[in-house]
C-alpha cells in the first residue's frame, strides 16, 4: 500500500486528492492524506454571495484555450453550470493621462495585426506608430539568455508600448513587475515567435492565417454561481477522513524507504509527499533537504493582492470588461473590472458590479493597508477616472498575502535545476503555480502529471 502526503489543501491540492482518490476507487493500492494549515480547502478560491451579487474573493475565471479546468469541471458533473465570458461585449480600456482609450482593434496582447485601427488609435504617438512598422523587418534571434519581458517589448515596440500595454496588462494577470518578469516563463510563445520569425507581427498574423475558419473560442470561462461550484464539487469526490484541517506541517525529512511527515499533531511516514503551497513555504520545509532547492525556491516571492468589489444599483459605465491603469499614472489601483458585464450571472438585473484589484508590486505597504484605506483609495480614484460618485449600496474587500507568484529573469532555468534534483529526492513532488504557470488550470495541470507519473511507477512496480 503506497501512503501518499498532500500538503496544502488549494486547487492543485485538492486536484491531487482527486485524482488519486479516483485512481484508489479504480484499484490502486494507494492511500492519501492531505494537510491544511487553515480550516478551509480551496486556498485562495473563495465566492460570496450578498444581496444577488456574486463576488469572487480570488480569481474570477480561467482562460478557457487551458483545458484542464473545464475538463475537471465537467468530470465533476458541472457541465450545465460552466459559462464564458460575454466577449460580444468585450471593451477593454487603458488610462493615459486620466484618460480612458480603448484598446484598439487588431492589437493582439501587444501586437498590431491591423492598420487602420493603430493608425487611428490615440493610445501611441506617431513614434511607436513608426516602431511598429519598422518590426515587421524584425530579423529572427535566438538569444540564449532570458530577459525581462520589457526588455523584450522594448525591442519590438518601445517604451511607450511597455508603460502603456505590456506593464498593465502583465500586471492584471501576475500582479508583478514587466521589468523584472522573465519573458520566457511569462509570455513563452512570443519568445517562440521570435525566435522563429523574428517580426512577432509577421508570426502572430501568419497564426492567425493558419487557424482562419476556426470558431473563436471564448477569452475566459466561469461558473454559474462563482468559482466556489468547483470547491463544492470536488470535496464531496474525497474521502472526508483523508482531510486534515488546521494542522500545519512543521517538518519534513527522509527516511528509509520514505519521507516522514511531522506536523501539529503527530508524526507520520509516506511514501510520497506532493508540497501544493506557496513557493517560500516548500523553501523553508525543504532546508534540510536540499539546500540548493530550498534556495531556488525561496526566489520566487509571491505578491500580496486586494481586490475590492463595489456594488451600486445602478451606474453609467463606459461599455465594455473594464480599464487598466499603468504604473506610469501614478495611481494605487491597477485594474477595475466591470463584472456584470463581463459574466452573465454576477449581478441582479440592471444593477452593476465593479471589482478594483491592487498588488504590493504598485503598493509595496499594501499589507499594512486597512479595509477603509482600501475602500476610500478605490471611491476616490474611481471619481477621478470614471466620475463616478454615487454611493455604493455595499463594498467588500477581499486580501492575499500570497496572490501571485513571481517568475523572475532565469525563472525557468532555476525550475531546470530544481527538477533536475527532485529527480534524485524519490517521492517528492512540488506541484501548483510555483513554476509553469499562475491560473486554475496551470494547477490543475501539475496535479494531474504529477498523479499520473506516480501512477505509473506504481502499475510498474506491480508488474515487477
Amino acid at each position: 500500500m503506497k501512503r501518499i502526503a498532500i500538503v496544502g489543501g488549494g486547487i492543485a491540492g485538492l486536484s491531487a486528492a482527486y485524482f488519486l482518490e479516483k485512481n484508489r476507487k479504480q484499484g490502486s493500492a494507494l492511500e492519501w492524506k492531505l494537510f491544511e494549515k487553515s480550516g478551509r480547502l480551496g486556498g485562495v478560491i473563495r465566492t460570496e454571495y450578498l444581496d444577488g451579487y456574486v463576488l469572487e474573493a480570488g480569481p474570477d475565471s480561467f482562460l478557457s484555450v487551458k483545458p484542464d479546468a473545464t475538463a475537471l469541471c465537467r468530470e465533476l458533473g458541472l457541465e450545465q453550470q460552466i459559462i464564458q465570458s460575454n466577449d460580444h461585449l468585450r471593451r477593454t480600456y487603458i488610462l493615459v493621462r486620466n484618460r480612458l482609450i480603448e484598446i484598439p482593434d487588431g492589437l493582439q496582447f501587444m501586437v498590431p495585426t491591423k492598420i487602420l485601427p493603430i493608425a487611428a488609435t490615440p493610445l501611441f504617438s506617431f513614434g511607436t506608430k513608426l516602431r511598429m512598422a519598422r518590426e515587421w523587418f524584425t530579423e529572427p534571434r535566438n538569444g540564449e539568455k532570458d530577459e525581462s519581458v520589457a526588455d523584450f517589448v522594448r525591442r519590438h515596440f518601445g517604451q511607450e508600448m511597455v508603460d502603456r500595454v505590456a506593464e498593465p496588462m502583465l500586471a492584471g494577470v501576475y500582479g508583478g513587475n514587466a521589468e523584472q518578469l522573465s519573458v520566457r516563463a511569462v509570455l513563452p510563445m512570443f519568445a517562440a515567435m521570435e525566435r522563429e520569425h523574428g517580426s512577432l507581427a509577421r508570426a502572430t498574423l501568419k497564426a492567425r492565417r493558419k487557424s482562419a475558419g476556426a470558431k473563436p473560442q471564448p477569452l475566459f470561462t466561469s461558473l454559474k454561481n462563482g468559482l466556489q461550484q468547483l470547491l463544492e464539487s470536488l470535496t464531496p469526490a474525497l474521502d472526508p477522513s483523508a482531510i486534515r484541517l488546521q494542522q500545519p506541517v512543521e517538518s519534513l525529512r527522509r527516511v528509509e524507504g520514505g519521507w516522514q511527515v511531522e506536523s501539529a499533531k503527530g508524526s507520520e511516514k509516506f511514501d510520497a509527499v506532493m508540497l501544493s503551497i506557496p513557493a517560500t513555504a516548500a523553501a523553508a520545509l525543504l532546508t534540510p533537504i536540499d539546500a540548493v532547492i530550498s534556495s531556488h525556491m525561496e526566489r520566487i516571492q509571491a505578491t500580496a493582492s486586494a481586490a475590492v468589489a463595489i456594488a451600486y444599483d445602478k451606474v453609467q459605465l463606459p461599455p465594455g470588461f473594464g480599464f487598466l491603469v499603468p504604473g506610469t499614472e501614478g495611481r494605487s489601483m491597477m485594474a477595475c473590472t466591470f463584472v456584470h458585464n463581463k459574466f452573465s450571472f454576477r449581478a441582479p438585473g440592471g444593477s452593476s458590479l465593479l471589482r478594483c484589484f491592487f498588488s504590493s508590486s504598485r503598493v509595496p505597504d499594501l499589507t499594512s493597508w486597512t479595509d477603509e484605506d482600501l475602500e476610500k483609495t478605490s471611491l476616490r480614484e474611481l471619481k477621478e477616472i470614471l466620475g463616478l460618485d454615487a454611493t455604493p449600496r455595499f463594498v467588500r474587500v477581499f486580501r492575499w498575502r500570497q496572490a501571485l507568484p513571481q517568475y523572475e529573469t532565469g525563472h525557468l532555468d532555476r525550475v531546470a535545476e530544481i527538477q533536475t534534483r527532485l529527480a534524485a529526492l524519490p517521492g517528492l513532488n512540488i506541484i501548483g503555480n510555483s513554476f509553469y504557470g499562475v491560473g486554475i488550470p496551470d494547477c490543475i495541470k501539475s496535479a494531474r502529471q504529477a498523479v499520473e507519473k506516480m501512477q505509473g511507477k506504481l502499475t510498474a512496480n506491480a508488474h515487477e
